[in-house]
Protein backbone atom coordinates (compact mmCIF):
# COMPACT_ATOMS: atom_id res chain seq x y z
CA UNK A 1 0.00 0.00 0.00
CA UNK A 2 1.45 3.85 -0.59
CA UNK A 3 1.86 6.38 1.99
CA UNK A 4 -1.26 7.60 3.46
CA UNK A 5 -3.10 4.77 2.14
CA UNK A 6 -6.59 3.60 4.28
CA UNK A 7 -7.43 0.81 5.70
CA UNK A 8 -6.67 -2.27 4.00
CA UNK A 9 -10.29 -3.59 3.34
CA UNK A 10 -10.04 -0.50 0.82
CA UNK A 11 -8.18 -2.63 -1.73
CA UNK A 12 -10.53 -5.28 -1.97
CA UNK A 13 -13.82 -2.83 -2.68
CA UNK A 14 -12.93 -3.20 -6.30
CA UNK A 15 -14.23 -6.70 -5.48
CA UNK A 16 -18.06 -6.53 -4.79
CA UNK A 17 -20.26 -6.73 -7.94
CA UNK A 18 -21.77 -2.91 -7.46
CA UNK A 19 -18.13 -1.61 -7.87
CA UNK A 20 -17.43 -4.24 -10.67
CA UNK A 21 -20.22 -2.56 -12.66
CA UNK A 22 -20.39 0.39 -11.84
CA UNK A 23 -16.22 0.44 -13.01
CA UNK A 24 -17.26 -0.87 -16.56
CA UNK A 25 -19.79 1.78 -16.74
CA UNK A 26 -16.89 4.39 -15.68
CA UNK A 27 -14.48 2.89 -18.48
CA UNK A 28 -17.73 2.52 -20.90
CA UNK A 29 -18.22 5.90 -20.93
CA UNK A 30 -15.07 7.15 -20.94
CA UNK A 31 -14.25 5.01 -24.34
CA UNK A 32 -17.51 6.98 -25.80
CA UNK A 33 -16.64 10.38 -24.91
CA UNK A 34 -12.88 9.82 -25.86
CA UNK A 35 -12.48 7.31 -28.43
CA UNK A 36 -9.87 6.12 -25.48
CA UNK A 37 -9.08 3.82 -23.03
CA UNK A 38 -8.61 5.11 -19.95
CA UNK A 39 -6.95 1.57 -18.19
CA UNK A 40 -6.12 -1.64 -20.06
CA UNK A 41 -9.07 -3.58 -20.66
CA UNK A 42 -7.94 -6.64 -21.42
CA UNK A 43 -9.61 -9.80 -18.77
CA UNK A 44 -12.65 -9.58 -18.02
CA UNK A 45 -14.82 -6.98 -15.87
CA UNK A 46 -12.87 -7.79 -12.42
CA UNK A 47 -9.96 -7.85 -13.73
CA UNK A 48 -10.89 -4.41 -15.16
CA UNK A 49 -11.96 -2.93 -12.16
CA UNK A 50 -9.13 -4.30 -9.73
CA UNK A 51 -6.88 -2.42 -12.41
CA UNK A 52 -9.15 0.86 -12.29
CA UNK A 53 -8.87 0.47 -8.35
CA UNK A 54 -5.03 0.45 -8.58
CA UNK A 55 -4.34 2.70 -11.06
CA UNK A 56 -1.71 5.62 -10.37
CA UNK A 57 -4.27 8.06 -11.80
CA UNK A 58 -7.17 9.44 -9.92
CA UNK A 59 -10.52 8.60 -10.90
CA UNK A 60 -13.45 9.58 -8.83
CA UNK A 61 -17.57 9.93 -9.77
CA UNK A 62 -20.50 11.15 -8.21
CA UNK A 63 -24.41 10.37 -9.48
CA UNK A 64 -27.28 12.70 -10.47
CA UNK A 65 -29.08 13.59 -7.42
CA UNK A 66 -29.67 17.29 -7.02
CA UNK A 67 -26.75 17.60 -4.91
CA UNK A 68 -24.41 14.63 -6.59
CA UNK A 69 -22.68 12.49 -3.62
CA UNK A 70 -19.54 10.85 -4.50
CA UNK A 71 -20.03 7.03 -5.33
CA UNK A 72 -16.10 6.33 -6.42
CA UNK A 73 -12.61 7.03 -5.40
CA UNK A 74 -10.04 4.79 -6.38
CA UNK A 75 -7.26 4.14 -4.20
CA UNK A 76 -5.50 7.38 -5.36
CA UNK A 77 -8.65 9.60 -5.04
CA UNK A 78 -8.86 8.18 -1.33
CA UNK A 79 -4.82 8.81 -0.22
CA UNK A 80 -5.55 12.38 -2.00
CA UNK A 81 -8.93 13.14 0.40
CA UNK A 82 -7.73 11.50 3.03
CA UNK A 83 -10.74 9.34 3.35
CA UNK A 84 -11.44 5.37 3.36
CA UNK A 85 -14.36 4.49 1.41
CA UNK A 86 -17.55 4.76 3.97
CA UNK A 87 -16.89 8.67 4.31
CA UNK A 88 -16.22 9.13 0.76
CA UNK A 89 -19.26 7.68 -0.53
CA UNK A 90 -21.11 9.71 1.50
CA UNK A 91 -19.76 13.32 0.95
CA UNK A 92 -21.27 15.58 -1.51
CA UNK A 93 -19.30 16.36 -4.48
CA UNK A 94 -19.59 19.90 -3.88
CA UNK A 95 -17.63 19.56 -1.00
CA UNK A 96 -14.33 18.33 -3.10
CA UNK A 97 -14.06 22.05 -3.64
CA UNK A 98 -13.79 24.96 -1.16
CA UNK A 99 -16.86 27.49 -1.36
CA UNK A 100 -14.67 29.74 -3.45
CA UNK A 101 -14.25 27.36 -5.92
CA UNK A 102 -17.43 25.79 -6.34
CA UNK A 103 -18.94 28.37 -9.20
CA UNK A 104 -15.62 27.65 -11.38
CA UNK A 105 -16.49 23.67 -10.61
CA UNK A 106 -20.29 24.24 -11.19
CA UNK A 107 -19.95 25.83 -14.53
CA UNK A 108 -17.37 23.30 -15.97
CA UNK A 109 -19.84 20.36 -14.64
CA UNK A 110 -23.09 21.89 -16.40
CA UNK A 111 -20.38 22.28 -19.70
CA UNK A 112 -19.08 19.02 -19.40
CA UNK A 113 -22.96 17.78 -18.97
CA UNK A 114 -24.07 19.52 -22.49
CA UNK A 115 -21.14 18.47 -24.31
CA UNK A 116 -20.23 14.52 -22.90
CA UNK A 117 -17.09 15.26 -21.79
CA UNK A 118 -14.80 17.93 -21.13
CA UNK A 119 -11.26 18.18 -21.13
CA UNK A 120 -8.43 20.20 -19.69
CA UNK A 121 -9.85 20.97 -16.46
CA UNK A 122 -7.44 23.22 -13.78
CA UNK A 123 -8.88 23.32 -10.34
CA UNK A 124 -8.05 23.89 -6.81
CA UNK A 125 -9.56 20.68 -4.50
CA UNK A 126 -9.46 20.60 -0.33
CA UNK A 127 -9.41 17.19 0.99
CA UNK A 128 -10.99 16.31 4.29
CA UNK A 129 -8.30 17.01 6.60
CA UNK A 130 -8.17 20.73 4.88
CA UNK A 131 -5.25 19.91 2.62
CA UNK A 132 -5.47 22.10 -0.70
CA UNK A 133 -3.96 20.48 -3.96
CA UNK A 134 -4.36 22.30 -7.78
CA UNK A 135 -5.61 19.48 -10.11
CA UNK A 136 -4.08 20.05 -13.27
CA UNK A 137 -5.25 18.62 -17.33
CA UNK A 138 -8.32 16.89 -15.52
CA UNK A 139 -11.00 15.02 -17.95
CA UNK A 140 -14.88 15.15 -16.67
CA UNK A 141 -16.78 12.71 -18.22
CA UNK A 142 -20.78 12.03 -18.12
CA UNK A 143 -21.11 8.46 -17.12
CA UNK A 144 -24.03 6.68 -18.86
CA UNK A 145 -26.27 3.40 -18.84
CA UNK A 146 -26.14 1.32 -22.28
CA UNK A 147 -28.80 3.00 -23.50
CA UNK A 148 -26.92 6.27 -23.11
CA UNK A 149 -29.24 8.02 -20.25
CA UNK A 150 -26.93 10.05 -17.96
CA UNK A 151 -26.59 7.78 -14.55
CA UNK A 152 -23.26 9.79 -13.20
CA UNK A 153 -20.10 11.96 -13.74
CA UNK A 154 -16.78 11.33 -12.95
CA UNK A 155 -13.14 12.71 -13.74
CA UNK A 156 -9.93 11.66 -13.83
CA UNK A 157 -6.31 13.45 -13.69
CA UNK A 158 -2.49 12.10 -12.70
CA UNK A 159 -1.61 15.79 -12.15
CA UNK A 160 -1.95 17.58 -8.67
CA UNK A 161 0.15 19.52 -6.70
CA UNK A 162 -0.32 20.71 -3.09
CA UNK A 163 -0.32 24.53 -2.88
Amino acid sequence: MRRGTTAPMESRLWNEPRIVEWSHRLLESYFHWTSQDLIDRADDRTAQALRLFEASVVVVSHGVEPDPILNYGNQAALDLWELSWEPFIQTPSRLTAEADDRIERAKMLERAKLTGYFDGYRGVRISSTGRRFLVEQAVIWNVIDPAGHPIGQAATFSRWSYL
